[in-house]
Parts: structure tokens; sequence; C-alpha cells
């Protein structure tokens, strides 16, 4: 089985959000146990797992996606990474449609091998902000919101894009406010530097204390910011160590998510 490490939402080797991409031979997911253990060999922020689906449904391939430590049912780096890999090595042309945990979910390649997911959109319900959040944070929050069952973080706006750049949390004060992490955002200092906002996301839930650059995040960012901003379409820009830009794009109670992919490492699965 081929085992390959896709770098997403970013068009240079080595930035972006590295993640494992498996297609596998057969028609099913193998045991639970075994995908995970694959995951934690792997070691990146997700590793996607994908099957062939018979013709005539309504998905092309079936997708679940694991970190080191649990299965999760949202993920758009590994989304992309996969789509990518289904592009690259002529698995599959044209749009391509993902049965997961979270519905189905469309990936559709454009000339310039940038690929466009189709997401739910994160319904947002703003919260009191729960007390210690702050210094567990490391900054003053101005507006907390629950991002909904896909996601299952807080939003959190802090005062401005050197916030959220200096950011020092408490990773295992912060494990104990959302069921999956905290999304820290900001808008851009200077937009015309060519994003509108920025972002980092912590997730010690599930094991990943930052994540590079978080597609599922991007869910809950587009309506934040599009509301605010007062436009449709944006560029979110994750200020992670190694950064990597999200056009969103939102669609009423869905969110597209545009990016590139490149594939940086690709191996054979032994084991």
């Amino acid at each position: 089985m081929r085992i390959r490490i896709v770098d997403a939402f970013t068009d240079r080797p080595f930035t972006g959000n590295p993640a494992g991409v498996l297609l596998l031979d057969h028609g099913t997911f193998p045991e639970d146990s075994r995908l995970q253990s694959v995951a934690l060999e792997v070691n990146h922020a997700e590793t996607a797992f994908a099957h062939r689906l018979p013709e005539g449904g309504d998905a092309d391939w079936a997708l679940r996606w694991f970190t080191p430590v649990a299965e999760v049912a949202m993920c758009g780096h590994a989304t992309l990474a996969t789509a990518h890999v289904l592009r690259t090595t002529g698995a599959h042309t044209g749009p391509v449609r993902f049965a997961t945990l979270s519905g189905v979910l469309i990936a559709t390649p454009h000339e310039d091998a940038s690929l466009t997911l189709d997401f739910p959109t994160a319904p947002l319900t703003p919260v009191e902000v729960p007390d210690g959040v702050a210094e567990a944070l490391g900054a003053e929050p101005l507006t907390t919101f629950d991002t909904g069952p896909n996601t299952g973080d807080l939003l959190i706006e802090v005062a401005d894009e050197k916030t959220v750049r200096g950011l020092t949390p408490d990773h295992s004060a912060l494990a104990r406010y959302s069921e999956r992490g905290i999304i820290a955002t900001a808008r851009a200092e200077d937009p015309s530097q060519g994003y509108d906002f920025v972002s980092r996301c912590f997730f010690p839930n599930i094991g990943i204390d930052e994540d590079p650059v978080t597609g599922s995040a991007h869910t809950a960012l587009a309506p934040y910011w599009s509301e605010r901003l007062g436009r449709p379409g944006l560029t979110g820009l994750q200020a992670s160590p190694r950064s990597g830009l999200v056009r969103t794009e939102l669609r009423g109670d869905r969110t597209l998510l545009t990016g590139h992919a490149v594939t940086v490492i690709e191996g054979e699965l032994l084991a």
C-alpha cells in the first residue's frame, strides 16, 4: 500500500499542514485499531484513509481522518491532501465526492492546481468567556463563540494580529474549555499583504498542541469575518510556524475552502 505525506494549504514543501494519505486497495476500512496505529506511526496532525465506493452512489470515495490519538469528525487539510493525491496519481479525475462523518464533502480541482473544498459552515453561538480561559490562552478575549458539533472549538477574537502571533498558551489548561480546542483570531494588520484575518489553532484534546493550518477551523472563521468585513470571499493566514493560506467563500450553510497542496514523501507501508 502506498503512503504519501502531503503538505496542504501551501504550494511550497515544508510549509502548510502535513497529512498522511493512504488510498486503500480494498473497498472497506480495516479495523479502527489498525487505522489508529498507522496514524500514530505517521504522527502528523491527521492521516487520511480512503477507499473507492461503487459507482452510482452519492459519493465516489469513503474517507476517514485520524490524529495520532483519535478519529476526528472533520478535517480540511487532510481532505485537500487526499484530493491532491487522487488528482496527481490519476486515481480520480474531476470533482470528487467523499463520504465522511460530516456528510458528503466535495473537492473540485482547478487548472492552476488548486483545489476547492465544499464544507458545512460552522454554526456560531456566542457564549460567555469561560473563567480562566484568558489566563490559559495568554490574551484577553474580545468575543467568544462555540463553533458547533463538527469542529467542537471555541472561536476567540483577540485584540490584534500581533497578539495572535505572540500567543504562548498553557495547552493543558486550554483542554478544559472545549471538545477539540481553541481558535484564536484577529483582523489582519495590513490587508495589502494578501490576507484579511489571521488565526492560530490549539487542539490539546486531540493530541495537537498547535495545528499548522486548519481547514475545518475556517468553516467558522469564514462566517465570523465575512459578517464583520462585509464580504463573502476572504483569505485567512494561519500564523503557525509553518504557516499557510486558506481562501474562503461563504455560501450560506456551506463554506468553500481553496488552497494548494504538494506531495513531499511517497513510500510503501510494509507492516
